[in-house]
């Protein structure tokens, strides 16, 4: 393939750059979604490292390729990629295929916009706003805030920064000299973006209190008072709690309403981290594992998890009105906000986040809610907690089987009551 004929731009042949990319969109469907998603096929062409160096051409050329090339690289890409879409598909929290959701970011990657202004992606800044209320709804909000995110990580390092501003809104200009010993809590289940989050914002990782979990994995809420009179102790200041529904490993969902007694005693912000088990709430049946998450501050969920949006679809939402995420965030670029737009500002999104391009991340969510409505998704939900009380059953009959843990409370729930 290096030696091949060149093929200059396609940029002046729009009839060529349009069979390309339907011979493209041709490979995705026969190798993605049809193969991909057979369980007669395999989930992952796996190869070592060098080998699949060698096997990809990955080296840059000064030199380009022709189209049929191009095809043959899609065709690689694909065959040596795990396919995350596979029915046998089970290594992280993510997996599947909805084709609304697929649609959707197909045409977010063919519109290429960023979501910052209104100016410049009208239709998606005014969904984004919708499918932020309908998921505040769901956490038991009336009104509130939001953004769409880049994961769970940053929904979780929004959330620790908004908490420490609102404290001590002075750190934004003065930085840490602004600042006491600060402390902010979460158990030893949590997701390790707290700790990543605590560095990365300069507080330090020694600055996480790790709470105490019970056989669970649930945190601890009279080890959460002891640790939070250790810190104050210490001389540190508590600002934050970080619980979590639906640790990465176990599956736990902290007992939020018991959680937010102690926040709201001390004052202090609660942040739920529900990226994995935020979906829940579509489920009338299971939606009381989350029960108290109305009373935090702030809630991460990733509609990218357990409803399969595809990635990335990571929500930060505020039970904040008094625009706080701007105020924390915003630097208002005159060159790019300008305040005298003829229409509403505050639809200009971009000062609420800390980047300045922000891919967009609601269409997907938007076109499958649309096509699967809420009792759809719904019964995706329960569907998944059936299918895990079916596993839990059937690995009880079969030898060379062990529990970690066993399941607690009604069918359909295992291990996480």
């Amino acid at each position: 393939m290096a030696d091949s004929k060149p093929l200059f731009s396609l940029d002046g042949d729009p009839l060529a750059a349009e069979a390309l990319l339907r011979d493209v969109f041709g490979i995705v469907v026969d190798e993605v979604i049809r193969k991909g998603t057979s369980a007669s096929e395999k989930v992952c062409e796996w190869k070592e490292p060098e080998e699949l160096k060698q096997l990809l051409d990955l080296e840059l050329r000064s030199q380009g390729e022709a189209s049929e090339q191009i095809l043959a690289r899609c065709r690689e890409v694909i065959h040596y990629s795990v396919k995350t879409c596979h029915p046998h598909f089970f290594n992280q929290l993510f997996s599947g295929l909805d084709p609304h959701a697929l649609a959707g970011r197909i045409v977010t990657e063919s519109l290429n916009t960023s979501q910052y202004t209104y100016e410049i992606a009208p239709v998606f800044v005014l969904m984004e706003e919708e499918v932020l209320k309908k998921l505040r709804a769901l956490v038991g909000w009336s009104s509130g805030d939001g953004v769409f995110c880049p994961g769970g990580s940053i929904s979780n390092m929004y959330a620790v920064n908004l908490a420490r501003y609102q404290r001590y809104p002075d750190c934004k200009q003065r930085g840490l000299r602004a600042l006491p010993p600060l402390a902010l809590f979460t158990s030893k289940e949590c997701h390790y973006s707290i700790k990543k989050g605590a560095a990365f914002l300069g507080l330090g990782t020694n600055s996480v209190r790790v709470v105490k979990t019970d056989e669970r994995g649930k945190m601890v809420p009279e080890d959460l008072e002891r640790q939070i009179s250790l810190a104050e102790a210490e001389g540190a200041v508590p600002f934050l709690v970080s619980a979590t529904s639906g640790t990465t490993v176990l599956g736990a969902f902290d007992p939020l309403n018991a959680i937010a007694d102690v926040c709201q005693r001390l004052g202090l912000w609660l942040h739920v981290d529900a990226a994995w088990g935020g979906s829940v709430l579509l489920s009338q049946t299971h939606r009381h594992l989350l029960d108290g998450i109305q009373r935090a501050d702030s809630v991460a969920w990733n509609p990218h998890k357990l409803l399969t949006a595809g990635l990335q679809c990571s929500a930060l939402l505020l039970r904040d009105t008094s625009n706080l995420l701007r105020r924390c965030h915003g630097s208002q670029a005159s060159y790019l906000f300008q305040q005298d737009k003829f229409y509403d500002v505050a639809l200009d999104t971009g000062d609420k986040v800390v980047q300045c391009g922000r891919r967009v991340d609601c269409l997907k969510l938007w076109l499958m809610w649309k096509a699967q409505g809420g009792q759809g998704l719904e019964r995706r939900v329960d569907q998944a907690f059936a299918l895990a009380w079916y596993l839990v059953e059937e690995l009880k009959k079969r030898e060379g089987f062990e529990l970690v843990m066993e399941p607690a409370g009604e069918a359909g729930e295992p291990g996480l009551q």
